[in-house]
This record gives structure tokens, C-alpha cells and sequence, in this order.
């Protein structure tokens, strides 16, 4: 079975952490990206928004000559949102398919790296 997602190799992909009134569209979201994010919806970039609930998602994604705009809304569960910092974080294809699917990307971190000058 074949799934409609938004593709692995998008550039970029920013995920807008506030919560979003679900009635808007392409439109309104895009202004998000104008006005609150200061960025241009037209570049190709993907971005994520989640509504108050976090049982929905919308991707806005402007394609050569028009918007994409993914919906997905779950039957019972909620999305896992990340909470803590920044108000726009970058995301690659793959974490979005994963968020998409109910991991937390938040705890999707790589062990921290160590330096040592001796074993003893």
C-alpha cells in the first residue's frame, strides 16, 4: 500500500511549535510563514503545523506553480509536539515521516560526544 507523504528528500522542513487555528488554509498558514516566521512560503521549503489539540497536522509546501497542503487528522491519539524551546525547529524527511507516525522526535537525540585525554 502506498502512502501519501511528504518526500524524504524535501530540503528543508521547519516545524512551527505554537498551535494553529485549524480554519485556515493555504492562505492563512502561508501568512504564518510571512509574518510570523519571516520567511517566504514560495522557497520550496515544507513547514508542519499542529492544531490545539495535536490530533492534527498540516503541511504547507509550495510546488513549481502552486501549494500542497497535507492534512492528517488521528482517530484517537495525539501527535508528540515538541514543547521546549525555539519557535520554529528544522526537521529532515525522515524525522517528519516519523512524527507523522507517532514517535517523539524531541527524544530522537544522538548520545552526547565525549573527549578524553586517557583511558587510566
Amino acid at each position: 500500500m502506498k502512502h501519501f507523504r511528504p518526500l524524504k528528500s524535501v530540503p528543508v522542513i521547519y516545524l512551527y511549535r505554537d498551535f494553529v487555528d485549524f480554519r485556515k488554509s493555504y492562505q492563512g498558514l502561508g501568512a504564518i510563514v510571512e509574518q510570523e516566521l519571516g520567511r517566504n512560503p514560495f522557497s520550496g521549503e515544507l513547514y508542519v503545523f499542529i492544531n490545539r489539540h495535536r490530533n492534527k497536522i498540516k503541511c504547507l509546501y509550495w510546488e513549481n506553480n502552486g501549494f500542497v497542503l497535507y492534512y492528517k487528522a488521528l482517530a484517537e491519539e495525539k501527535f508528540k509536539w515538541p514543547k521546549d524551546g525555539e519557535a520554529v525547529i528544522t526537521l529532515s524527511g525522515e524525522q517528519i515521516n516519523w512524527l507523522l507516525d507517532g514517535y517523539d522526535i524531541s527524544l530522537l537525540k544522538p548520545h552526547k560526544k565525549l573527549h578524553f585525554d586517557t583511558l587510566l
